[in-house]
This record gives structure tokens, sequence and C-alpha cells, in this order.
């Protein structure tokens, strides 16, 4: 073998990436944060039926009992796990104000195995085409496995819908932070929000337009009950890379500032007679800040808008404007719990709070010592193994007095080293 080669081998022997045990539990903590922030601690093993309607929850719709053929349905995650196992579903991350529908009248022959007492119909869900796997005006499924173009999804604020960047109007941002984004069609139907993107917007990288779809107009279609209200709903809006994994969660949440009027939220869920309004105290003599950002307001393009994470923070709250948010839907927009920042936030939290007690100690031990515990934990586990394999073999079954025996002698054993262990002092 050449010098060189042996060279170049022993370079890539050295370069070898070597991972200790703190690494592992470190990135596999990184995962568990991250789906705990997707997941927003929604509750894995009781349905979400009972708190009415949720402000904001992790949602699956099942093609298995709801196809396209059938009316559109959202299940909470516990009900994922527990009635649509093995079935087919698509993932929709969040929606905001929805009321698990798993088990009521559009599910022919499904009887919900957590909550099986529901209403018919959940008068107030709204629906749109990702209840059937289809996103952006596109309508096409993700991943879509003929679209070889590599592009990011983004949420819309509004309609709740995914969208390719390549059909917002405008790319998103490059090398730019922005949390939020309001799509073409929302923006062309509440157009005061131009006055707003003039000082508050991101800039889009360029004006492009939707050459790979037939329509000549964006439109967002929305599947509603007679009862539900004809504004589309609004979620905020997240990065959906193109893979596989769950949309790309932000890792850090800017500080929220406070509104020059004073807001509060209403957390009590609804029960589905009344809606999940945010309760706003008005300035009876305070100006107008809509008509201020007017003055400044440019040409008004037709796409997308991106928005950093304080904008909601600069939106006008006088009587004008207020009834102004409640005609478009829009009131959501003043509550501070209502963004995918403040419900990611929530998930971590969880996290923190419940932190693994081996991950803490790890951490304060070196190289040395978690190497000594790998190796205590490995010798416990192949003499447990092997503990438990004579009753196996035996066809005797285990009982509490005998795991109690198993330690007691190990403790023993481990004594008896530690007794005979020579110790040398210089």
């Amino acid at each position: 073998m050449a010098a060189s080669e042996q060279q170049g081998e022993k370079r890539s022997a050295e370069e070898e990436t070597v991972l200790s045990l703190l690494d592992v539990l470190e990135e596999d903590e990184a995962l568990q944060d991250e789906a705990c922030a997707v997941l927003g601690a929604s509750d894995a093993e009781k349905c979400s039926y009972p708190q009415g309607y949720v402000k904001r929850q992790a949602l699956y719709a099942c093609n298995t009992c709801t196809p396209k053929t059938e009316e559109p349905a959202g299940v909470c995650l516990a009900c994922s796990y527990k009635c649509h196992e093995g079935h087919e579903l698509f993932e929709l991350y969040t929606k905001r104000n929805f009321r698990c529908d798993c088990g009521n009248g559009k599910f022919k022959q499904l009887e919900c195995k957590l909550h099986p007492d529901k209403e018919k119909s959940n008068a107030q869900n709204k629906y749109n085409d990702n209840f059937f796997g289809l996103y952006c005006i596109c309508k096409r499924p993700y991943p879509d496995p003929e679209d070889e173009t590599p592009d990011e999804m983004v949420q819309c604020i509004v309609c709740e819908d995914w969208f390719h960047g390549r059909h917002l109007g405008t790319l998103p941002p490059e090398h730019v932070d922005f949390q939020e984004m309001v799509c073409q069609g929302c923006m062309e139907r509440c157009t005061f929000l131009r006055a707003y993107n003039s000082k508050l917007g991101v800039p889009g990288v360029t004006k492009i337009t939707p050459a790979e779809t037939d329509q000549e107009e964006i439109k967002v279609d929305f599947v509603e009950t007679a009862e539900a209200p004809n504004t589309p709903a609004i979620t905020t809006e997240e990065v959906k890379v193109e893979t596989s994994q769950p949309p790309e969660v932000k890792e850090e949440e800017k500080p929220s500032c406070t509104p020059s009027a004073s807001t509060s939220s209403d957390q009590k869920p609804c029960n589905g007679e009344t809606s999940c309004a945010v309760k706003t105290e008005v300035k009876a003599n305070s100006a107008c800040k809509l008509e201020e950002f007017r003055k400044g307001q440019g040409t008004a393009l037709s796409s997308a808008t991106y928005w950093p994470s304080s904008w909601r923070c600069q939106l006008c709250r006088c009587a004008e404007c207020m009834k102004l948010y409640a005609e478009h839907g829009l009131l959501f927009l003043l509550d501070d719990h209502d963004t995918v920042q403040a419900y990611e936030k929530k998930g971590k939290s969880e996290v923190q709070d419940n932190k693994d007690p081996l991950m803490a100690a790890l951490s304060s031990m070196s190289h040395v010592q978690q190497v000594e515990l790998i190796c205590e934990y490995n010798d416990l586990k192949t003499e447990l193994k092997d503990y438990l394999k004579r009753f196996a073999d035996e066809g005797k079954v285990v009982q509490s007095e005998d795991i109690k025996k198993f330690f007691e002698d190990l403790r023993s054993k481990k004594r008896r080293r530690l007794d005979n262990m020579q110790y040398y002092c210089s």
C-alpha cells in the first residue's frame, strides 16, 4: 500500500466522530424537545373533545375513515393513537379553535374509544383541503412524489393552508427572520393589512407568478358547516421543510411586546355554543393607528406578506378597528397565546419540567465516570438477563421476592468486590 494511501486512511480514522453516551442522550433530548414543540403539549392519552374548541392543538385527518368522497373531519393526538392505529393519517400540524371529530356523525363505522359520547357534528370547526391531504393553490399532496423541485412550505396564519414558496407571489425572505405569513388570497380579502405591511412587513425576495398551476387567480377554498362563519380561522406560520419530518420548529421565541391597550384572552374552552372571542378593552378616544399607517402606504402588491414576531403588537385597537377585526374574523391577532411560538413554547416548557435525571447526572460526570457507569449498566443488564432466563427455562413465574433477592445478591457481590480492592497511596 502506498504511503499516501496509508496516511489518508490514518487521517480518515482520526477524523471519525466518536460519540459518548452523553452525546447520544443530548441528541435524543433535542429530538424529544422538537417533537414536544410540534405537539404543543397535546395529551396523548385523553381525547380533547371535553375541552371544547381548543385554542390550538395537534390535529390529524384519517384518509381511511373519511376519504375525499366523505365529509372532512379532524381528530386529536390521542385519538390518532388509540382509535386510528394502522390507518392512513394526514398530519395537519395545528389548527385553531377546533374540536375533535373522532367517532361523530362523519364517521360511519368508527366509534371513539376514548370519548364515544359526542355530538353529531362540531358546527364551529373549519375545514379545508388539508383534511384530504392536499395543500397550496396547486392542490398537491405532501410530500409530493411527482414534484422534483426543492421547495419549502409555509403556513398562512389566516386560512391555515400550507403553500409552496414559489406559489406565494413573492418568495419567502432569505437570511431574514420572519415569524408569520399571510398568503396572497387572504391579503386580497383583508386588504387593510396592506397598510401595516408597508412599514412592518418583511420584504419577499422577488415577484413571481404561479406558472405551475392552471389557476388565473389565487383562491382559498373552504368546506364549512352551515352554521360556521364565512371567514376562515387563522393560524400562525411555521416553515414546513420538504422531508417526511414534521414542519421545522423554530428554536427560539422572540420576546413579545406589550400592546398599547389592555388586552386579555378568554382562557376557557368554548362549549360549542359560543365563540372563542378575544376580550379586549378599547380606549374611547384612542387615535386610529391604521390611518397613520395608510398615509405611508405604497403601491398595493398582489402577493403574500411576511411578518416579524412583534408585528401584532403594532395593530390598532381603536373601536373602528376592533369592528374591522370582528368582520374579518381576525380578533385572534390580538391574542398573545394564539401564535405558533406560544404554542411551541408550551410544549417545550413541559420538556424542561420533566428533565431526565440520568441526563442531569451524566452532565456532571467526567468521561471516566461516564464509562464506569456504562460498564455498570451493561453488567446489570447481562446479569439480570441471565437470572430471568433461568425462570424461563424452568417455566417458573417471577415473583417480587425473586427480584428483591436478585438486587440483594448484586449489592452483596459489589461489597465483596470493593472489600477485596487494594489501595495504594504515594
